[in-house]
């Protein structure tokens, strides 16, 4: 029951009618038996430094941050962890007594969740495809975990060699390798974790693909795809039929959101009830088999 004491957390971007985030936080809320709520907020552009000011002065709990903003908002925040400094990107919001501090939920929670599917980084040999704003940040997450090599292939070389200009800098190694996408067929013998960094693939698109060719499917051991709508990607169907596993985005949107909350609450989610909001987000997509 909301009453006065009822504490509020949300989100703020543009869109965010189609958030899923209500799901996690309000179920957790319910299960830990927190008096919280959690709303999204669309901010027009322009206002986000007031909406980020307006929070702290409603003495909001805490906000998760989603397109376009989450590079913009560093500037309104009065700490930022060192991670989300790194990457350049903030997805949550923690309230301190000066305002709010600004983490990277985003790749932890990727992190999580792949552990949790018993994939490893630590000296994996990697393909990443993109090298916009979601692939930089798993470019970071592999070089903060120790991977072998990360093969980064992208539609431009340029963007894929600053990204790897500065990981390989921010870790001392060279860890990313930077391709052109059209080169794909010149990564060396072998097999591969390969993470999907791009859009592409999202609803209502998902029939396209990055790579549409049997051969580079091959060389995959384990698919991960950053989308989780549809639950079932057309780069994970083609990791599927040429024999590996595969894997959506929709556990590391479950691990973003519950380290967030566990940010804002200084409490611990078990996996058991990570389990029950993961159940919760599948019914929330239709999805009850």
């Amino acid at each position: 029951m909301i009453d006065g004491k009822t504490r509020l957390c949300g989100l703020i971007g543009n869109p965010v009618e189609h958030t899923m985030s209500p799901v996690i936080h309000n179920t957790l809320a319910e299960k830990c038996g927190h008096n919280l709520v959690y709303v999204p907020f669309q901010v027009e552009e322009g206002r986000l430094a007031e909406a980020v000011k307006g929070a702290c002065a409603l003495n909001v709990l805490g906000l998760n941050v989603t397109v376009p903003y989450k590079s913009a908002v560093i500037e309104s925040l009065v700490e930022t962890d060192e991670l989300a400094a790194h990457i350049g990107a903030v997805n949550t919001l923690v309230r301190t007594d000066g305002g709010y501090k600004g983490y990277n939920t985003d790749m932890t929670g990727l992190y999580r969740a792949m552990t949790g599917e018993g994939i490893r980084i630590e000296g994996e040999e990697i393909i990443l495809l993109g090298a916009g704003g979601a692939a930089r940040a798993v470019a970071y997450l592999c070089g903060a975990q120790k991977a072998g090599k990360v093969w980064l292939l992208n539609r431009t070389r340029e963007k894929a060699e600053q990204v790897a200009e500065e990981v390989n800098g921010a870790f001392g190694r060279d860890v990313i390798v930077p391709m052109l996408l059209s080169d794909y067929q010149k990564l060396p013998d072998g097999k591969f974790l390969a993470i999907q960094g791009t859009s592409v693939g999202l609803a209502p698109n998902t029939e396209d693909v990055v790579i549409d060719d049997a051969a580079f499917y091959r060389k995959i051991h384990t698919g991960f795809d950053l989308i989780y709508r549809p639950f079932t990607t057309r780069f994970m169907s083609l990791v599927q039929e040429a024999g590996g596993k595969a894997y959506n985005g929709l556990k590391m949107l479950l691990y973003q959101g519950i380290i967030a909350y566990e940010l804002w609450n200084g409490v611990e989610i078990t996996e058991e009830e990570a389990g029950l909001v993961y159940e919760k987000l599948r019914q929330a997509m239709g999805l009850f088999a």
